[in-house]
């Protein structure tokens, strides 16, 4: 009940950040570099070692792939159909296919199923959010955008990518069956405890809605598509399709339902992919989704 608690009270302390004269524009920035540097490659590096390898692992890492393959799909079979903008395509393709599943999914799944599920989350949000955000993100955007994509950019980006690198070492230590001493082990477990408050006074102090914006049509189309469709199909898949259940199935469908990731949004803003539309979705996107995860939870404690 107190990690349910700390996800609202921090959303809320942001919000009230917003309104501190003194609080830096971009204070936000400070905070989210913070996570990238610190707090998620902590978490890699205190987790992923312990992590008991096989094949259970491949469906939190097929959901940050097959869900923006099936954005790709729906939002581009949509477009030719509705002959929308290329910009509006890609915007909704990037913005609605990656998920907030670390700045969010970390702190909701820790509060719903523990240390546990936490280790679950880190697939899905390392070789899965991540990666695919830093390659099929980027090269959808730059297609949509009308560049042509700079594959070694690319590829340096990734590799230079803080938490990708962590996740790199976490993952040798693993196989290597190496993981640090007890002491150190507690300093990067009081790291990675840090992305929960941080993360989401960041997610508040970015929030905001534009009641007077034209793009609610494609706002509802793409957060209805992120919230219930996505979900929808990862239920239907891991549940019905192939009958899996245990926690790693129930923590990937819950990641699978998380908003937009707010990496997304920016990377569709930087290549002029609607960028109003792309603020919107995360500003409404996020608490919706506080909802909507509650709808999930539900129906994956049915039984």
């Amino acid at each position: 009940m107190e990690n349910i608690l700390l996800i609202f009270i921090c959303l809320f302390l942001g919000l009230m950040l917003q309104r501190v004269k003194q609080m830096p524009a971009q204070a936000y920035k400070v905070l989210n570099q913070f996570i990238i540097y610190v707090s998620l490659p902590a978490l890699a590096l205190y987790y992923i070692p312990k992590i008991v390898l096989g094949t259970q692992l491949l469906y939190p890492l097929g959901v940050a792939w097959i869900g923006f393959g099936f954005s790709f799909l729906f939002f581009s079979m949509l477009g030719i159909w509705l002959k929308w903008p290329r910009k509006l395509t890609g915007c909704l393709i990037i913005v609605s296919g990656l998920g907030n599943t670390s700045f969010v999914g970390f702190p909701v799944i820790q509060a719903l199923y523990g240390e546990q599920g936490l280790q679950t989350a880190i697939i899905v949000d390392q070789p899965g959010s991540f990666v695919v955000m830093a390659t099929l993100g980027i090269i959808t955007a730059m297609f949509f955008s009308g560049n042509k994509p700079d594959f070694r950019t690319i590829a340096m980006k990734i590799l230079i990518f803080p938490p990708f690198v962590a996740f790199a070492l976490a993952s040798l230590m693993n196989v290597s069956k190496f993981d640090f001493p007890d002491v150190l082990q507690l300093v990067l477990q009081k790291l990675g405890a840090t992305v929960t408050p941080i993360a989401l006074v960041s997610v508040g102090l970015q929030l905001a809605i534009d009641f007077k914006s034209r793009h609610w049509r494609f706002l509802s189309l793409g957060l209805f598509f992120k919230l219930f469709l996505t979900p929808a199909l990862f239920f239907i898949l891991y549940r019905c399709f192939f009958s899996a259940k245990g926690l790693a199935i129930d923590v990937s469908i819950m990641e699978a339902a998380m908003a937009p990731m707010i990496t997304g949004a920016i990377l569709a803003s930087s290549y002029g992919l609607k960028p109003k539309l792309s603020s919107m979705m995360i500003g409404i996107g996020i608490p919706l989704s506080f909802l909507t995860l509650c709808f999930w939870y539900w129906v994956l404690t049915l039984r």
